[in-house]
């Protein structure tokens, strides 16, 4: 299993229009976030060519840590867990496919 952390930046662009006085990370930023770094767990002529499934659970607010969780590929399919505090955030899985 692979495991990434990164803290959501308190200054990112999307929260001042979601939502103002109680800004929470849009889900598609998660899931953009989860594809960037699950590009470094994929093998070498593997592409992720799109999003299986994802599942939001709890909101993620400014300056929270994440731990982002893959465990290993098949041949067609990488799924991840996003996690604050030991809570699952989001989860789901990427569709995997040879480099064009």
């Amino acid at each position: 299993m692979t495991e990434i952390h990164w803290t959501v930046p308190v200054a990112h662009p999307a929260f001042p229009g979601h939502f103002p006085g109680r800004p929470i990370l849009p889900g598609v930023v998660l899931v953009d976030q989860a594809m960037r770094l699950a590009a470094s767990v994929v093998k070498p002529g593997v592409a992720i060519r799109g999003l299986g499934n994802a599942k939001f659970f709890q909101p993620v607010a400014p300056g929270t840590s994440l731990l982002f969780r893959y465990p290993p590929a098949t041949a067609t399919a990488l799924r991840f867990e996003i996690l604050a505090d030991a809570r699952i955030v989001a989860s789901g899985s990427f569709t995997l496919g040879d480099c064009p």
